[in-house]
């Protein structure tokens, strides 16, 4: 199984997404971390990614996932995912994806990020990732500003007590 944590800069994907994988004994990956140096250097600027910023970035985290699943180890990926279309790329060809979305108010992700620090994504974009932002259909959704381990917790309650939608293209 695949969980991939979604939702804005600040919602804390990371921070849970981690977390989750420990508690698992899953990998887990952080999506921030496979962004070439020109897209981080945009959001560093406060220049918000286009779709076509995104996409190499998108295909390569779903390659990363398919890899994963063909070696029989599940794993938790913190990333944004903000758009259908997004989730869709991460998904395709991959059997069993869950997408968790850390859904939280303006003013608390506007104050996370501003006591964030050495983040090259900041509180300056956060209007134009909630603009972007497409809030799953079929997702689990969880309140971010519940503490990590409630969020987790919650996670976990909504894994194993629902089956996973189906959302990739089949496998070969």
């Amino acid at each position: 199984m695949i969980v991939i944590v979604m939702g804005v800069s600040g919602s804390g994907k990371t921070t849970v997404g981690s977390l989750l994988a420990s508690e698992l004994g899953w990998r887990f990956w952080d999506a921030d971390a496979f962004h070439p140096e020109n897209n981080v250097g945009k959001m560093r600027s406060g220049v918000a990614l286009s779709d076509e910023d995104r996409l190499p970035w998108l295909r390569s985290l779903s390659t990363l996932l398919e890899e994963s699943t063909q070696q029989g180890q599940s794993a938790v990926l913190a990333c944004s995912s903000l758009k259908e279309s997004y989730r869709r790329i991460l998904a395709d060809g991959i059997p069993c994806v869950r997408f968790v979305y850390l859904r939280g108010s303006f003013d608390l992700i506007n104050e996370r990020l501003r006591a964030r620090l050495g983040h090259f994504m900041g509180p300056e974009l956060l209007s134009s990732q909630l603009a972007t932002l497409e809030e799953p259909r079929d997702a689990i959704v969880v309140d971010a500003s519940l503490t990590p381990r409630a969020i987790v917790a919650a996670i976990r309650d909504a894994i194993e007590s629902t089956p996973a939608p189906f959302l990739g293209s089949p496998p070969d």
